[in-house]
């Protein structure tokens, strides 16, 4: 499904900023439940509940997004329409409500990606395991889970970084995903980092430390001697954020070790599972020339040359956030073939 970029709509800023913040969001009716996470803290997860035996889709946000993301709604609105099942988990601390624990989320969380997407996976098959001894022992044949829904996983921006971060960690464990995909995922974070660190860009790194630091000030209330709040105010970009607060919460040395340790770059080669990743050559968040150009054989590297971050906006005036849904539900049920090659387009 080649990407139509409006003529209307003709720079990356442009199809990055009027798609999050100018285009109808579809409704959706999301279901919410809290979960206990295995460290003490929660997370709470939005559903959208289809017809049992449908494919369920999770999706897992951006820095700083929720399940209202335009992203969000457009796909968990098309997921609904099919009749499947949605999820869209929360990073600790996006869903409205301060996290308890003393860590927040990043792009390298493939620890906490397991655990969310194992227990849903577990959910969403439960209602097909027989109860009695003897059809679990039938179940037990190869031949026993052939009937079970597909279940597919996707990611957005940072989200897309760190389920490529599981897959590739995991290989041939991640197997139960029957297909995945990530959208405009900062697979190289240091050249992302270096790209939102200068010019016009500075806009959409003001706009997540307008979120950021607010969690971040709250979160010494609950741990005074967590990172120094001198130099949180003082970070005037995610360089020096990651500095103070991403890098020492989560284990890296600074932001170097972070940004390089957590790329997913480096697991494309490792991922078994059918897997695209959709990014467009003009996203001002990573720009093309960084983009990789190897992976396995299972993953389709699709790089048109217009959407922006998220953007890809369709259609005439006012557009319309349908393609991106579509390309990814086309990719989950037709086209996760095996695929050696990266897709330019125009």
């Amino acid at each position: 499904m080649k990407y139509p970029a409006p003529a209307w709509l003709p720079s990356g800023h442009l199809q990055t900023i009027y798609p999050a913040l100018c285009l109808r969001k579809p409704p959706v009716r999301y279901r919410r439940e809290r979960w206990d996470c295995p460290d003490g803290d929660f997370i709470d997860v939005d559903f959208v509940d289809g017809q049992p035996g449908q494919p369920m889709v999770v999706l897992f946000h951006g820095l700083e997004g929720s399940s209202d993301s335009h992203y969000a709604r457009a796909l968990m609105a098309a997921v609904a329409e099919r009749g499947w099942s949605g999820a869209v988990p929360h990073f600790r601390g996006c869903s409205g409500e301060p996290n308890r624990a003393p860590r927040f989320y990043h792009s390298g969380d493939a620890t906490e990606i397991n655990w969310i997407i194992r227990r849903l996976h577990a959910r969403h098959t439960a209602p097909l395991r027989p109860a009695s001894a003897a059809a679990t022992a039938t179940a037990a044949r190869p031949d026993a889970t052939a009937t079970a829904a597909p279940f597919y996983a996707a990611g957005v921006s940072l989200g897309g970084n760190a389920l490529l971060r599981w897959l590739g960690e995991s290989g041939q464990q991640a197997g139960f995903v029957d297909a995945a995909c990530a959208v405009s995922a900062p697979l190289d974070l240091a050249q992302g980092g270096a790209a939102l660190s200068s010019g016009f860009n500075m806009l959409y790194t003001r706009m997540f430390l307008q979120t950021l630091k607010p969690k971040c000030v709250a979160k010494l209330q609950q741990y005074p001697d967590l990172f120094d709040l001198q130099a949180l105010h003082a970070a005037r970009d995610l360089y020096d954020f990651d500095n103070v607060v991403t890098a020492p919460l989560h284990g890296y040395r600074n932001t170097e070790d972070y940004w390089h340790r957590a790329s997913a770059k480096h697991v494309l080669g490792e991922i078994r599972v059918p897997t695209l990743v959709l990014n467009a050559r003009n996203d001002p968040f990573l720009p093309g020339r960084h983009l990789p150009q190897q992976a396995a054989a299972c993953v389709q590297l699709d790089y048109p040359a217009h959407g922006g971050h998220v953007g890809f906006a369709t259609g005439g005036l006012p557009g319309s956030l349908h393609w991106l849904p579509q390309r990814l539900l086309h990719f989950m049920t037709q086209g996760a073939a095996p695929f050696n090659g990266i897709s330019h387009h125009g």
